[in-house]
């Protein structure tokens, strides 16, 4: 449970991100309510995406600060994500 709940946050806040968007650029997006719905909705949705996935970060126990911090979960994750930008360029 303790890698479950911050794994449930970062997927709400994560999908809180299209739907605001979309609905700020006044475009329709696929939501739970719908396959093209409005920006109201798009912006609605993506606000209580936002407001569970912060609920659920403060259930986990966790700060911002052990999340964001430069543990080496952090620098495996920067090692991957260099490696494949690096390998998509040579391929590009």
């Amino acid at each position: 449970m303790d890698l479950v709940l911050p794994f449930l946050a970062g997927a709400f806040l994560t999908m809180s991100i299209p739907h605001i968007v979309a609905g700020m650029q006044g475009k329709t997006h696929t939501s739970p309510l719908g396959k093209n719905s409005s920006a109201l909705v798009n912006v609605v949705t993506g606000f209580v995406f936002l407001l569970i996935g912060a609920w659920i970060f403060s259930l986990s126990g966790r700060s911002l600060t052990s999340v964001l911090s430069f543990d080496s979960y952090s620098l495996s994750f920067l090692l991957v994500f260099y490696t494949s930008w690096i390998f998509l360029q040579v391929i590009a």
